[in-house]
């Protein structure tokens, strides 16, 4: 009796923590203004996937060593930096070795999207994109986070000196802002964006570990007043030479040229969009739309 007691004990367990792991491990990595583990932002969405995902391990990631540098990691240390950071970051991570999805929140969706073409080790299984700028900005209608006269100064900086090589290296933002009126300069002195998305020169390594997703999913903002154009969610862009139509993504270079058209065909692009402004959703969209996509590996 005693046997049979200890056998039913052991096998509630089994059963209890393989319910638990079902989901593979969640890395996040928050957007401009953001830190990891604000409660009100992405620490109430850790708690929110961990609780309806059984309990999963959820990374939320800092970037450096405590909260503040973390924020000002978004204005100010370069994507490249933070990129060979957190790709470090997860390779040290024993609880990541077998594969794992990831969400990035707003810049968070592009450096993400860098971490899977550049680092393959873990491996990046579902790439969900929130509101990421994928072609980049140009315009900053609104800044998360600061006041309005710092982000006049921001957006003024921007518009008249995004390509100096001192920008570049000092502020975030200058590293994925996109002018589409001169778009020869924005590929040769882009020090992030461009590289990324194979306008420079063809990394057949970058298309080649981005199509080792099983997914890439991009959600965009229907009424969203900061990423400028909205488009960029999904990797439209405005048609160069003016500032007014959008080219949808399979009618741009980077559709072929960072091997997206092959994600599409095989149905693994995925395109969801959600009414709000940025970064505006409810915890039930989230629920209906995002947590069946970590649960289904």
């Amino acid at each position: 009796m005693t046997l049979i007691k200890n056998f039913i004990i052991l096998l509630f367990c089994y059963y209890a923590v393989a319910e638990s792991t079902d989901a593979l491990p969640v890395v996040l990595w928050h957007g401009m203004g953001d830190t990891c583990c604000f409660p009100f932002s992405l620490g109430s969405i850790k708690k929110l996937i961990e609780t309806e995902t059984n309990g999963t391990y959820v990374l939320s990631l800092k970037i450096g060593g405590n909260m503040v540098m973390d924020y000002e990691s978004g204005f100010f240390i370069h994507p490249d930096y933070q990129v060979r950071y957190v790709c470090d970051q997860l390779a040290k991570d024993d609880r990541l070795v077998n594969g794992y999805n990831a969400i990035g929140f707003s810049q968070g969706g592009q450096f993400l999207r860098a971490v899977a073409q550049r680092c393959s080790t873990p491996p990046m299984k579902t790439l969900i994109s929130i509101g990421g700028q994928h072609q980049g900005v140009f315009g900053l209608p609104s800044c998360p986070s600061l006041s309005n006269s710092a982000c006049e100064h921001l957006r003024k900086l921007l518009h008249r000196e995004a390509y100096k090589e001192w920008v570049q290296r000092n502020l975030v933002q200058a590293t994925y802002w996109h002018d589409p009126l001169n778009e020869e300069e924005y590929r040769q002195k882009s020090s992030f964006l461009s590289n990324i998305n194979n306008e420079v020169f063809i990394n057949q390594t970058y298309i080649d570990n981005l199509n080792k997703l099983e997914k890439f999913v991009m959600v965009l903002f229907l009424n969203d007043t900061i990423v400028q154009p909205k488009e960029s969610q999904w990797f439209g862009f405005y048609t160069p030479g003016q500032d007014e139509e959008i080219r949808p993504l399979n009618q741009s270079p980077v559709y072929e040229d960072l091997g997206l058209n092959q994600l599409d065909s095989d149905g693994r692009l995925v395109y969801l969009s959600v009414e709000g402004d940025h970064l505006q959703m409810t915890s039930k969209w989230f629920i209906e739309n995002i947590i069946p996509l970590l649960t289904e590996n």
